[in-house]
């Protein structure tokens, strides 16, 4: 039976062992792994759905790895994908490779882009044999529960009414506006970006192809994923500068798309209002602790990353492998101290850190030259020129967004 349904017929308090707010990719993979290890879980998600458009869906090879571990691969590519194995960019009328996963000694050479949607939908159909794991949707988390200076549960609005629940571990999940980390009174370090991102879709013929992954001209950047029947595309602008774009109109905002994008021309017409175009404001930060007694933050909620490189939705999985790894054994048992909590960032602290260093190095030595605009013409970066000169920082940036820092494997128990 579905946890929502069960809920509606019991009291309006529950208790499990452990309470993951967020059924995003750190959550549901969290709770996969707990449920996996026969540990009673309750995800909550508080969409009645998954269906969420421009969330990051690059499936770098980190991850297909874990899905490899937890003997999913093969279904797992069953599912309708696309896959990127070599990255170049246009820099005025200079095309330069950034980055051929193919090189790499991995199992899985190749990003492969997947709706976010199908990719939790997969994890949760996955675990419905696991007893002890419930998702609850349409349940969102509005405070956190406290006996003196412990967090021992999580109040929830959901469709039956509000609902206490009681739990000896709860774990925030629920991204970079975390209700968990605020309630918890978690302090935020802010990085920062000098840019934000409009996102938007362009129709895709099928004789459409090119193998060009970021356009940059003087004042403008464009990055284009094919998704088969369509281009996904991130126009890159200066931070706060969404208005002033608007107020150019979108007559205009379709030019500069097709004048950096020609092959977009058949699809633009798909951008039909402002409407069709969502902002991403770019954030970079962390906490600097992801605990308190009770409660624990991972992914997003611990740490915000740029769209760089598209590695954000693999930090939040190798945070939730990790997380599984170090507490689940000790999670059957009891809650784990704030010392075993405080393992989990002692263990990805670093591998966060550098991500999030490698970033600002982009986006500080190429994107916010690329997009400060000017009438001089468009110089290539100097890191860009070096990174298509030498094979081996080639090799870097490809390890970089395929398989991350430090990352990690499924050591967490599976039971029976």
């Amino acid at each position: 039976m579905d946890a929502a349904n069960s809920v509606e017929q019991s009291a309006r308090r529950i208790h499990t062992r452990c309470c993951i707010v967020g059924g995003g990719p750190a959550g549901m993979m969290l709770g996969y792994l707990l449920g996996r290890a026969g540990i009673e879980t309750l995800v909550l998600e508080k969409h009645a759905d998954f269906f969420r458009d421009f969330r990051g869906d690059t499936v770098h090879p980190s991850t297909l790895q874990i899905m490899d571990e937890l003997g999913l691969i093969d279904d797992f590519l069953k599912l309708p994908h696309q896959q990127l194995q070599k990255m170049e960019g246009k820099f005025g009328e200079t095309t330069l490779r950034i980055a051929d996963l193919g090189r790499l000694h991995v199992k899985y050479p190749f990003v492969a882009f997947m709706p976010q949607w199908d990719f939790l939908n997969f994890l949760r159909e996955k675990a419905k044999r696991f007893p002890s794991l419930k998702v609850m949707m349409q349940a969102e988390a509005a405070d956190l529960i406290w006996s003196g200076d412990s967090v021992v549960g999580v109040a929830a609005v959901t469709s039956a009414g509000r609902l206490e629940i009681r739990a000896e571990l709860t774990i925030g999940c629920d991204g970079r506006h975390s209700t968990v980390r605020q309630c918890a009174r978690l302090e935020v370090e802010e990085i920062g970006a000098p840019m934000d991102v409009l996102w938007f879709r362009a129709g895709r013929q099928a004789n459409e192809n090119e193998r060009l992954f970021a356009r940059i001209q003087a004042g403008k950047m464009l990055v284009t994923f094919d998704r088969g029947d369509y281009w996904q595309c991130a126009y890159v602008i200066p931070k706060g500068q969404n208005d002033a774009v608007k107020a150019r109109g979108l007559e205009a905002f379709r030019d500069d798309v097709i004048g950096m994008a020609p092959i977009l021309a058949s699809g633009i017409s798909d951008l039909k209002s402002w409407d069709d175009v969502k902002l991403l404001t770019v954030a970079i930060n962390r906490l600097k602790r992801w605990t308190r007694a009770g409660v624990l933050c991972i992914g997003d909620a611990a740490h915000a990353m740029s769209p760089v490189g598209g590695v954000g939705v693999n930090l939040a999985i190798q945070d939730a492998v990790a997380a599984a790894n170090l507490l689940a054994a000790k999670l059957a048992k009891d809650c784990p101290t704030e010392d075993e909590l405080d393992a989990v960032r002692r263990r990805r602290e670093f591998p966060v850190r550098m991500t999030q260093a490698m970033q600002v190095v982009v986006q500080n030595n190429i994107i916010s030259l690329a997009i400060k605009g000017g009438d001089q013409p468009l110089r290539v970066p100097m890191l860009v020129r070096l990174v298509s000169a030498i094979p081996w920082l080639q090799r870097i940036a490809a390890r970089f967004i395929a398989v991350g820092v430090r990352p990690e494997h499924v050591r967490s128990p599976a039971q029976g």
